[in-house]
């Protein structure tokens, strides 16, 4: 499909931006339907927006974590789950110590 540069009208700001042909063959191998609405500043303010509301991270937000001791070395330590009795929590780096050991 050939694809030619467009341009399209900012939905935020109103002012015009054009719709490259690379973007849209981008857009289009992503499986994307829809083209653009905002201009390339409106979309990057809008992803700081979104950013700085969530916490960061996806839309995850700041996870809550839960005091723990270290099965391993008996250190304290906060894990981002709450801690079930008889299983065992490691501090991350008894964790990252534990993994690179793991057979593979």
């Amino acid at each position: 499909m050939g694809y030619v540069d467009k341009t399209l009208e900012c939905v935020e700001c109103g002012t015009s931006f054009t719709f490259t042909a690379a973007e849209q063959e981008f857009f289009d191998n992503k499986g994307f339907t829809n083209e653009p609405k905002r201009c390339p500043s409106c979309r990057q303010a809008r992803k700081e927006q979104r950013r700085s509301s969530q916490g960061g991270y996806g839309g995850y937000g700041r996870r809550e974590m839960y005091p723990a001791v270290c099965a391993s070395c008996g250190k304290d330590c906060e894990v981002p789950f709450e801690p079930r009795e008889g299983r065992p929590v490691y501090c991350s780096d008894c964790y990252a110590q534990a993994k690179n050991q793991a057979p593979t």
